[in-house]
């Protein structure tokens, strides 16, 4: 009967599920507790948050204290293509294995709790930023295909819901396989991500400025070279947002 499916449809299902199946915290396995979260208010209280000082162009956190506007040496020696590149937490302890669930694991139910950190960031670094589009990191249409699922467009997806603006798809694509860089150094990484992404409509980039997403920044290789397509297409700005900071 229609009323029937009517009351089913605006039924919250997630109370029951949370009875057959009890929601735990991915980082430290005890009940996540608030509906529809997967990380404990415990261990995201606890999770290391970046807090200044740190370099205003790049975002890597340094130790000390700085009291002036601070620039690292390395986008001092060779300034980025992005504006500005900010991320919430330090790669380290629980934030690390959460992470690395989410990429290799298929824990794709965290990017909810993941895209809330990063809206949060975004609300603290970019308050002032008006960003036309929210873009990501695209992976190899093989290797997509591999891991059925791309983290930072999931990401991406969920942020661009939560700040109210449109998600770029496909504007943007990986031309080659560029093999895993976790043991390459600085500039082994720069090489190996060179001309590695192409814009496949740039008369709809040209003019818009753009939030680009990923999940982990480390050397900003990646996003450096998507910053500079994406330029290169006539984008007037490209701002960088990250879960974490490696």
């Amino acid at each position: 009967m229609k009323w029937g499916r009517d009351i089913l449809r605006h039924l919250n299902p997630e109370p029951l599920l949370d009875l057959l199946w009890p929601r735990t915290c991915e980082a430290c396995g005890k009940p996540a507790g608030e509906a529809a979260k997967y990380l404990c208010w415990d261990c995201l209280a606890a999770f290391p948050v970046i807090e200044p000082p740190f370099c205003s162009r790049c975002g890597d956190p340094v130790e000390g204290e700085i009291t002036r506007d601070y620039i690292c040496s390395y986008c001092v020696d060779q300034a980025p293509a992005f504006d500005r590149a900010r991320s919430a937490l330090r790669f380290r302890g629980g934030v690390k294995e959460v992470l690395h669930h989410f990429k290799y694991s298929h824990a794709t139910h965290l990017d909810k709790d993941l895209a809330t950190v990063l809206h949060a960031c975004v609300r603290t670094h970019y308050s002032h930023e008006r960003f036309d589009a929210v873009i990501f990191v695209p992976l190899h249409p093989a290797k997509e295909r591999s891991r059925t699922y791309n983290q930072a467009r999931l990401l991406a997806g969920r942020l661009a819901d939560m700040m109210d603006i449109t998600l770029a798809r496909g504007c943007l694509v990986r031309t080659r396989e560029t093999g895993t860089q976790t043991h390459l150094g600085m500039k082994d990484r720069a090489r190996n991500m060179a001309d590695a992404f192409e814009p496949r409509c740039p008369e709809w980039i040209g003019g818009r400025s753009f939030l680009l997403v990923d999940d982990i920044m480390t050397t900003g290789a990646t996003v450096n070279e998507i910053s500079r397509t994406l330029k290169a297409a006539g984008a007037t700005k490209v701002c960088v947002v990250t879960v974490a900071r490696g």
